[in-house]
């Protein structure tokens, strides 16, 4: 897997191109990788520019120094009922041979399993008590009914997080008497125990769903209202309570899951993502190899370029060269602080929403006062925070525990911690130790500020010259401090944790990126949204791409879909061979 694709940080002034593609992260090298292979344009015709100086946008793999593996400070995992990025990682099976796989991309990737542990030894820490995350389980196949420190309703008592979100999905479906005829096959409650519920809906039953539902309970405020136009937190707390909705967004492990978004988008999500029988895997090599992986295709064909360390300061039309090429690109190349220009025909603007907001507003493509749908549409979703810190130890202190992998979950800020591995030679591990999201940022922001470093302490393999490589991205010694408390409050006074040698700080609330993923707001129909931004302004060759604006946020499918359906809307791209034709995109 070669991770060493060329980047180029020069420029080259009055570029003439076909295709600018702006953001080398997922949807924006799969642009580049599907017009260049499907022969579209010349690889010279369609390039790509980037402000970074790395590819894969909010992908991150790193290795610590003392391990041999990969640790993830961005997305980590894929489904496998993902197939566009699964069938680029995996390869396809061609009918005519069902007994051989073929890979698509050039580099080979090594998929592995991303376990989540044994829940009868991980740990769940809420509001002081401390339990193993499986002990829902074992009271109800004794009869019993958990007892928490959260006053829930007398319905929900006794369930666990994923059980009560499942259960008021199923309710607020049932109760809605279209999607119970039409649908109520698939949505069952389960027959063996009151706490099991399935939903065997699929993504296109869904999306005939999800503009329709209406929330029908006659006593709530919310009744006779489009479930699409309520809030999630607003939902939860009318089925289950404040205290039933404060239950969940703890045991839960995300706040992110249960901030105040689009219920209809909501539902989907929490039984698809988060509920039994979903497997994960990753890449051996590092997730972000899926990015290099598409890169390197993209740059195996004659002309193709990445610019990196090239910002994107704004675009326009008036220009002297409007006779043949359409659009005047202006870049500030980081390198140098210069500026240089590119023609262009088409812009695909693979970004979130706040690379976007950081773009010229005043230019003619986002001025509030002549495409105002435009800039609403932008602000359509949430910007959800997230940081990550890797803490690097001499050996893995949580075996004691009986762990070897999975995460353990707290209402402390630390929220969450994955058990990532153990380096068979050196005995260093590595620990996810903190996943903060939504209103924990603001805990973490205050320690993130602190001038102090967290000082690195050579360990087995790992030479203080190797880690102090690392120093701009350690986090602050206050926060390694405070996390180390947490750490021992979730794990009990009885498991001795040794301090860190290493660790690795990413903050994506940090520009260009503005957060680690995003949600739809309540109240926008996603379904007119996501086909809109795809093309904004029917006269311009201009659009946009990526996780931000997709029905699958939070992972790299939905920056994938999002890049297919525009190609085949408007590049006359046809689905790929390797892609089921049955394979649902979404809107």
């Amino acid at each position: 897997m070669n991770k060493n694709t060329p980047l180029n940080t020069g420029k080259n002034p009055d570029l003439k191109i076909e295709v600018a593609i702006i953001g080398a992260g997922t949807s924006g090298l799969y642009t580049a990788y599907r017009l260049v292979t499907e022969k579209k344009f010349k690889a010279s015709d369609v390039q790509i520019f980037d402000m970074n100086n790395k590819l894969g946008g909010r992908l991150e793999s790193v290795i610590m120094p003392g391990m041999n593996f990969w640790g993830e400070l961005g997305g980590m995992r894929y489904l496998t009922s993902q197939q566009i990025v699964t069938t680029l990682i995996e390869g396809y099976v061609p009918k005519e041979d069902p007994n051989i796989r073929i890979p698509v991309l050039k580099d080979e990737m090594t998929p592995i399993p991303f376990p989540m542990g044994d829940p009868s030894k991980l740990l769940m820490y809420l509001r002081k008590d401390r339990c193993k995350q499986n002990a829902w389980d074992v009271a109800q196949k004794k009869g019993e009914k958990l007892a928490t420190r959260y006053y829930l309703n007398n319905d929900d008592y006794g369930f666990s997080s994923d059980q009560l979100f499942n259960k008021i999905i199923y309710e607020v479906l049932m109760a809605d008497t279209w999607v119970a005829s039409t649908y109520g096959s698939k949505i069952i409650k389960g027959k063996d125990s009151e706490y099991d519920y399935s939903f065997e809906l699929t993504s296109r039953d869904w999306d005939d769903i999800k503009p329709k539902l209406v929330y029908n309970f006659p006593n709530s405020p919310y009744d006779q209202r489009k479930v699409n136009d309520i809030g999630f937190w607003n939902l939860i707390k009318d089925q289950v309570s404040q205290e039933g909705y404060q239950f969940l967004a703890n045991a839960g492990g995300y706040y992110s899951n249960t901030i105040n978004w689009n219920s209809a988008e909501a539902f989907p999500y929490m039984v698809g993502d988060f509920s039994a029988g979903t497997i994960y895997k990753t890449i051996e090599e590092g997730y972000d190899s899926i990015a290099y992986a598409v890169a390197n295709s993209y740059m195996e064909h004659e002309g193709a370029c990445i610019w990196s360390e090239n910002k994107l300061l704004t675009f326009t039309k008036d220009h002297h060269l409007a006779d043949s090429y359409k659009y005047e690109l202006i870049f500030l190349n980081l390198k140098t602080n210069t500026e240089w220009k590119v023609y262009a025909n088409t812009i695909v603007l693979a970004m979130p929403r706040k690379s976007l907001e950081l773009l010229d507003q005043n230019n003619f493509f986002f001025n509030t006062n002549k495409n105002s749908l435009l800039n609403e549409n932008i602000r359509s979703v949430i910007m959800e925070p997230a940081f990550k810190i890797l803490m690097g130890f001499e050996y893995p202190w949580w075996q004691n525990l009986g762990i070897d992998s999975g995460h353990s979950i707290t209402d402390l800020p630390m929220r969450q911690c994955y058990y990532f591995g153990t380096d068979p030679q050196t005995d260093n591990s590595m620990l996810l130790g903190s996943y903060g999201d939504m209103e924990t940022e603001t805990f973490w922001k205050a320690l993130t500020d602190d001038e102090v470093l967290f000082e690195v302490k050579p360990a087995k393999s790992a030479s203080l010259r190797e880690l102090h490589q690392l120093d701009k991205v350690q986090a602050t010694k206050l926060m390694v401090n405070e996390l180390m408390n947490q750490l021992r409050e979730l794990h009990g006074d009885d498991v001795t944790i040794p301090d860190p040698y290493v660790t690795y700080f990413r903050d994506w609330t940090d520009e260009p990126f503005g957060a680690g993923y995003h949600a739809w707001k309540a109240g926008f129909s996603v379904e007119n949204v996501m086909p809109y931004m795809r093309k904004p302004i029917t006269d311009e060759q201009i659009h946009i791409c990526g996780e931000a604006y997709s029905d699958q946020q939070g992972w790299v499918e939905g920056a994938f879909c999002e890049a297919e359906k525009m190609l085949n809307e408007y590049f006359g791209v046809d689905r790929p061979h390797w892609l089921s034709p049955d394979y649902y995109l979404g809107w």
